[in-house]
């Protein structure tokens, strides 16, 4: 089944936030506290409107199921960096957390590519997160760098995954 992107807007703010609050998704994120509505309404307010970012919402069989994040589109270089996170308790009781995983990062690349005109797109990963970066892998991403990144206090190894086109 495939999947395609579409620019968020004010009546997906709950829905973005209820599933980036998921336990499952703050334990594989950078920022790891529950994000609380005024948190979420001041990050909207600045991110809606910038011309470097995009955030749009995943459909998987035409219903919200995820969102993904670019930044840097409009850098010269035209490297984008992105992010996502799904709606894991609603694919998993449906039974479609793997297909839509892999129907948005197929539409993600694509969109990054064909539509933000992405030389290079690139990402942080948890080491830890090891089937993120199977599937980035899959995809044709590869490990550019490892570093340490303060997570909580603590120190956390991250990946950056990179996949070039063009020139």
């Amino acid at each position: 089944m495939s999947g395609r992107l579409r620019p968020a807007d004010d009546a997906d703010l709950d829905r973005m936030r209820l599933w980036r609050n998921h336990p499952q998704v703050r334990a594989v994120s950078l920022t790891r506290h529950e994000i609380g509505p005024d948190e979420h309404a001041a990050w909207w307010a600045r991110v809606r409107l910038d011309p470097d970012r995009r955030v749009l919402v995943h459909l998987h069989g035409g219903a919200p199921s995820g969102v993904v994040t670019f930044s840097g589109v409009t850098s010269p270089q035209r490297a984008v960096t992105w992010g996502f996170y799904l709606d894991v308790a609603g694919l998993d009781a449906r039974g479609e957390l793997l297909p839509a995983w892999l129907s948005l990062e197929r539409a993600a690349i694509a969109y990054a590519f064909e539509t933000l005109g992405a030389r290079t797109l690139g990402g942080e990963t948890l080491t830890s997160n090891e089937p993120v970066l199977a599937l980035h892998r899959r995809f044709g991403f590869r490990v550019v760098r490892r570093y340490e990144r303060e997570i909580d206090g603590r120190p956390h190894e991250v990946v950056w995954t990179e996949m070039s086109r063009g020139t």
